[in-house]
């Protein structure tokens, strides 16, 4: 049943439909436009459209058909309707016939479409923020159960300074707070209704447009009926915070992708998000963390695609703007699985403790330890810097470590160089001596994965709340 049909003379053609027809997505928002209608109806009762008694006998209609969709027992792909719109005022009207065909009075499919998208991404943050709590609280558990592993950390991929495996942890439990953060904010700011806009210019029927976005779970209604049909700010917020989101996924990926590998070696993935190769009997892949890695990319995608549409659009609503959901929704599917698969992939991985220390006592890694020791002998830095990288060379050209080389050679550097060097230079003086705010000494590691471990907890109670 079109919803516009009275104006034309011959219908759709099957290629148009194919352009045209959103139900095979947009589908997925039939709870949401079964519960808008259902405040719309009760909005036209208290506006003299609709009696009591017809507005009871929609809602009833309206509640049976939800639970159905609730359910999933509703064959979308077996329907002809055009939209998820026209599928709701079908059905209604196949029950109630000419009283269903009430409901849309004063209403559009703009401003129709545009509450149950905001009503479908508001239900979809809150599941999100608890994938990403769950994601952080991984991180937690598994920097608690490696509190004395030690890695080289890398700039340019090259050994820099040793760290703890916890302080790599914590990065990014650091980056998931920003990221709940931003779902917060979009929570925050697109939590207007836009029902009751109409069209475009607003509706002659005296709804109460406060009660409506009450009703519906929102702190207010839009202010503006055109910007509030034609706004796809949200989409748009949607769009970008889980692009950051799975850039910090897809960082994380990469650094246990290598961390994974033989050359590291740091720590082994389990059988179950790794998988072999066809013609390699010794192969173990990590599938599971490439596939975040890539994945990210395609939601970078459905952002651009979303700012390119939008970008030149006029007022008020035109039909390029059906082009926000099929993105959105894959969007939000990736992003939850990708959230998943992190969580499984952090519990069921095993470290090489071993592995990780040697590594992180090679590459002179100690070298700004040799630089920080002469600047202790009132030695300018720049200097102390100079001197320590001329150890350097000649540590390699010995083949020693920095920390192996004789206290006859490593005065040449410099005659203040003593026996008390060799403490400053060794792998555990290296890590507690950063034991400022941020650093990764063992001291101020725990002590910020405690912190971490009570905001967690925290977290957890505030998501239970919100659902």
């Amino acid at each position: 049943m079109a919803l516009w049909g009275g104006r034309f003379q011959a219908g759709s053609s099957d290629m148009f439909k194919q352009v045209n027809d959103s139900l095979p997505f947009d589908h997925v928002m039939a709870v949401e436009d079964i519960f808008g209608s259902i405040v719309w109806s009760r909005a036209l009762k208290q506006a003299g459209v609709l009696s009591a008694d017809e507005q009871s006998q929609i809602e009833t209609v309206l509640s049976d058909l939800q639970v159905l969709a609730q359910d999933g027992k509703i064959d979308f792909a077996a329907s002809n309707e055009e939209d998820i719109h026209s599928f709701v005022e079908a059905y209604l009207t196949d029950k109630l016939q000419d009283l269903g065909r009430k409901l849309h009075t004063g209403r559009s499919r703009n401003d129709q479409v545009a509450t149950d998208f905001r009503l479908w991404v508001k239900n979809h943050l809150a599941s999100l923020k608890q994938d990403c709590v769950n994601l952080l609280g991984a991180l937690l558990q598994c920097a608690n159960r490696h509190q004395t592993t030690v890695i080289p950390g890398y700039t340019h991929l090259q050994r820099a300074q040793p760290i703890y495996f916890a302080h790599w942890c914590l990065a990014y439990v650091e980056m998931l707070k920003r990221d709940i953060s931003r779902i917060d904010d979009l929570s925050q700011r697109m939590n207007q209704c836009p029902l009751g806009s109409g069209a475009l210019a607003g509706t002659t029927f005296a709804v109460d447009r406060y009660q409506i976005a009450e009703s519906l779970g929102f702190s207010s209604p839009c202010l503006n009926s055109l910007d509030a049909v034609s706004d796809r700010d949200f989409v748009l917020e949607l769009l970008f915070v889980a692009s950051t989101s799975m850039m910090h996924l897809s960082r994380m990926a990469e650094d246990l992708i290598f961390y994974n590998s033989g050359e590291a070696g740091f720590l082994q993935l389990s059988d179950n998000v790794t998988s072999g190769s066809s013609l390699m009997p010794q192969k173990k892949n990590p599938d599971a963390l490439e596939l975040m890695r890539g994945k990210c990319g395609r939601v970078f995608g459905h952002l651009q695609a979303l700012l390119v549409t939008m970008k030149g659009l006029p007022l008020a609503y035109n039909k390029d703007m059906q082009e926000d959901k099929e993105g959105a929704i894959d969007t939000v599917n990736q992003w939850h699985i990708c959230l998943c698969i992190g969580v499984e992939v952090l519990n069921g991985m095993t470290l090489n403790e071993e592995a990780g220390r040697k590594a992180a006592q090679q590459g002179y890694a100690n070298a700004t330890e040799l630089a920080d020791y002469l600047v202790a002998k009132n030695i300018p830095f720049r200097t102390a810097h100079d001197i320590a990288g001329k150890a350097v060379v000649a540590a390699i050209a010995k083949g020693v470590a920095l920390e192996e080389m004789s206290i006859d050679d490593l005065q040449v550097m410099h005659k203040d160089i003593k026996e008390d060097v060799y403490p400053w230079l060794a792998l555990d003086a290296v890590l507690d001596k950063r034991d400022q705010l941020g650093g990764t000494s063992k001291k101020t590691v725990m002590r910020a994965l405690y912190v971490e471990l009570e905001n967690w907890d925290m977290l957890k109670a505030q998501c239970k709340h919100d659902d």
